[in-house]
C-alpha cells in the first residue's frame, strides 16, 4: 500500500499506541484493518470512521489475546461465537454492561468489514462471512427520552439566569432548534442568516449528509447578537459560532453544560439529545405537521420522525377519550344509572341534538356512538384559507360549538374568525 494512501487515515491519539502494539503482534491482521479504514475514510464521515476504528481495534485486541488468528482469512465461526460472549460481558464508560445498541453497532460494523473484504476480493478475505445477521441483538423500539413541559420550563429558566453566557447560549440553542450536539459544535461563524424579515440558522452537513435552514426564535436572535458582539474576535479566529476565549467547544463540553444546568434546575440528569426529543414532542403535541418536524430536525425520511408520533399519539388519545365518554354515558345519564335499552325515543332524540355539530352549510347529526373526527378536517389543514366574507358563518359555527360544549371546535373557529378578520385589514 502506498504511503499517500496510509496518510489518508490516522487513528485517534489515544489509539495510536494500541495500534502500534497490535501491529507488532499481528502485522497482517492490522495491515488489512488499516487498509480498510483508509477506504472507509473516502466515503464515511470522520466520526463514523472513528467508530469503525473502535470496533475493529476491539476485535483485533481480543483475537490477538484469546486466539491464534493473525489474519482475517483464519477467522472462523467458533471465534465469532466466543467473541459475542466476551463482548456481552464488557462494560462501558460508566461501568454498566455495554448497551445492546452498542453491541449491535459493533457486530454490524465487523460483519460489513468482512463482507467488503470478500466483495473486494482482498487476499486474506475469509471464504464466507462467519458473522451472521442474527448475531447482533435485536433492535429495540424504545421511545425517545424527553422532558415534560414543566421540566423543560425549569431548564430554560435556569439557563437564562446562568452567569456564564456560553451556558445560556448552548441550552437555548439546543432547546429552541432541536439540533444535535455535534451540529452545535460545528456551527460556522456565518451560521446566522437574515432572509427577508426573519433570521435563520444554517446547520451544515452533519450526521445524515444534509444541511438545512431553521428559523430562529427572537430570544435566540438577541442572545446570538450579544454573543457575537462580545466574542467576534474569537469567532473569526476559530471560524466557529460558539468560539470564545476557551478552546473550541466539543461534544463533551456540551454534555457537561447541559448536565450542569439541569442539575441546578433540580430536574436530574439531562443529556443534549433529550432537548432534541423534547422539542419534537412539544411540536407534535401542539399540532405541527410531521413533514415540518422532519425538516426542522433534518430527517431524511418521515419514518425517522414518526417515532415522535408514537410518543404523542393524538389518535390514540382522542379515541380513548371518545370511548371513555361512551362507556360513561352507557352507565350514567343525568347523574343516575340508566341501561341503554331503557332509553326513551325522546331522550335519544335529545341526545342526538345535543351532539350535533354545525358545519359550514348545515349540521352533522352523526350519533356520538359513531363519532367522526373529520368534521373539521379542512379547517385544521395547513392549506386552508379563509377571508372576511366567511366571518358570519365562522361566528355561527363558533357560537354553536360553545353552546354544545365542544371546546376544541370553539377554539378552532375563534382562531379562524381572527384570521379572517385580519385578512380584511
Amino acid at each position: 500500500m502506498s504511503a499517500p494512501a496510509v496518510a489518508a487515515w490516522i487513528p485517534k491519539d489515544e489509539s495510536n499506541q494500541a495500534w502500534a502494539d497490535l501491529t507488532e503482534r499481528a502485522p497482517q491482521l492490522m495491515a488489512t484493518m488499516r487498509r480498510y479504514l483508509v477506504q472507509c475514510s473516502t466515503f464515511l464521515a470522520p466520526r463514523s470512521v472513528d467508530a469503525v476504528d473502535v470496533a475493529l481495534r476491539q476485535l483485533s485486541g481480543w483475537l490477538v489475546t484469546e486466539t491464534d488468528v493473525r489474519d482475517m482469512g483464519a477467522l472462523e465461526r467458533r471465534h465469532v461465537e466466543d467473541y459475542k460472549v466476551w463482548l456481552a460481558a464488557q462494560t462501558g464508560v460508566a461501568g454498566a454492561p455495554l448497551a445492546k445498541a452498542t453491541r449491535r453497532q459493533r457486530l454490524g460494523m465487523i460483519r460489513t468489514f468482512i463482507d467488503r473484504l470478500i466483495e473486494w476480493d482482498w487476499p486474506d478475505a475469509p471464504g464466507r462471512n462467519p458473522v451472521l445477521l442474527g448475531d447482533a441483538p435485536a433492535r429495540t423500539e424504545s421511545l425517545p427520552k424527553f422532558l415534560s413541559d414543566a421540566d423543560a420550563a425549569k431548564l430554560l429558566a435556569r439557563a437564562r439566569a446562568h452567569p456564564i453566557a456560553r451556558y445560556r447560549l448552548v441550552v437555548e440553542l439546543l432547546a429552541r432548534t432541536g439540533m444535535r450536539a455535534s451540529e452545535l459544535c460545528e456551527l460556522p461563524a456565518d451560521a446566522v442568516r437574515r432572509i427577508g424579515e426573519h433570521h435563520w440558522l444554517h446547520i451544515p452537513l452533519g450526521k445524515l449528509r444534509n444541511d438545512r435552514l431553521i428559523p430562529l426564535h427572537p430570544d435566540l436572535v438577541t442572545l446570538l447578537a450579544e454573543w457575537t458582539a462580545t466574542n467576534g474576535e474569537h469567532i473569526r479566529a476559530q471560524k466557529r459560532l460558539l468560539a470564545d476565549e476557551h478552546r473550541p467547544i466539543d461534544r463533551r463540553t456540551v454534555h457537561r453544560i447541559v448536565a450542569s444546568v439541569a442539575k441546578q434546575a433540580g430536574i436530574g440528569h439531562v443529556h443534549p439529545h433529550q432537548l432534541r426529543h423534547t422539542l419534537a414532542t412539544q411540536a407534535i403535541n401542539r399540532g405541527m405537521r410531521i413533514e415540518a418536524i422532519a425538516a426542522l430536525l433534518g430527517h431524511r425520511t418521515l419514518e425517522m420522525t414518526l417515532i415522535y408520533a408514537r410518543i404523542a399519539n393524538r389518535v390514540v388519545a382522542d379515541e380513548y377519550e371518545a370511548v371513555s365518554a361512551k362507556i360513561d354515558a352507557s352507565y350514567q345519564v343525568a347523574g343516575s344509572f340508566l341501561p341503554a335499552d331503557l332509553e326513551t325515543p325522546n331522550m335519544a332524540k335529545l341526545r342526538k341534538e345535543t351532539h350535533a355539530r354545525m358545519l359550514g352549510n348545515g349540521l352533522c347529526t352523526r350519533p356520538v356512538e359513531l363519532d367522526c373526527k373529520m368534521e373539521s378536517i379542512c379547517e385544521t389543514c395547513a392549506y386552508f384559507e379563509t377571508g372576511p366574507e366567511f366571518v358570519p358563518v365562522l361566528l355561527r359555527q363558533r357560537d354553536h360549538a360553545k353552546d354544545q360544549g365542544q371546546t376544541e371546535r370553539a377554539r378552532l373557529f375563534e382562531t379562524l374568525v381572527s384570521q379572517a378578520s385580519g385578512a380584511d385589514t
